[in-house]
């Protein structure tokens, strides 16, 4: 490359690595594709005008926690899962209860969520939720017993079309944040089948 950045070519360059990457990624390892610096403000501009050239196309570009990824559109979804017939896991009101907790008032111990929820949180409920990359024990609360703090993970917000939590909507009880969770726990539309 050139000294001075040909913002053509670096277009075409991420659309071209976005298009063959199975994850998001960050402005960051997107940097790295060049042997020219890079400023955050020109890369966010290039994206967003590669964002607004796929519109009306099958697949759009999308900015989530973990960085930028190109996704079938949700109005296409339902043509490719015809090629992967597979349903995707369906998860019991405990699962979906224990993670709207956790989304909503992170970080958070099992005694904070059976507090809120009333009941005993099996372990394997929480196993669940770690094995789908959805939380993490995040530290220790400083009390006797040390007890985990669970919180979130980027997998969460990535699965869910998210940015940040503050694109979660604001709700009033943990009923109303388990039918989102169920409504947008959809197959993920990654250019890939997982």
């Amino acid at each position: 490359m050139q000294n001075t950045p040909n913002l053509n070519e670096i277009k075409l360059v991420l659309e071209a690595v976005l298009l063959a990457s199975s994850e998001a990624l960050s402005l960051y390892q997107l940097k790295k594709l060049f042997d020219v610096e890079l400023s955050s403000e020109i890369l966010r501009k290039l994206l967003e005008e590669l964002r607004t050239e796929w519109n009306g196309r099958g697949v759009e570009l999308v900015n989530v926690a973990s960085g930028w990824r190109f996704q079938v559109r949700q109005e296409y979804q339902h043509y490719f899962e015809r090629l992967s017939p597979e349903k995707p896991p369906r998860y019991s009101r405990a699962v979906m209860e224990t993670l709207a907790i956790i989304a909503h008032r992170q970080p958070v111990t099992r005694g904070d969520i059976e507090e809120i929820r009333g009941v005993t949180v099996s372990t394997q409920v929480v196993k669940t939720l770690e094995s789908r990359g959805w939380i993490d024990a995040v530290g220790h609360r400083e009390v006797p017993g040390r007890p985990a703090l669970y919180a979130t993970t980027k997998q969460f917000l990535d699965d869910l079309n998210l940015r940040s939590l503050q694109e979660l909507p604001a709700l009033e009880s943990v009923g109303e944040m388990t039918a989102v969770l169920e409504a947008r726990n959809e197959p993920e539309t990654h250019n890939e089948p997982s």
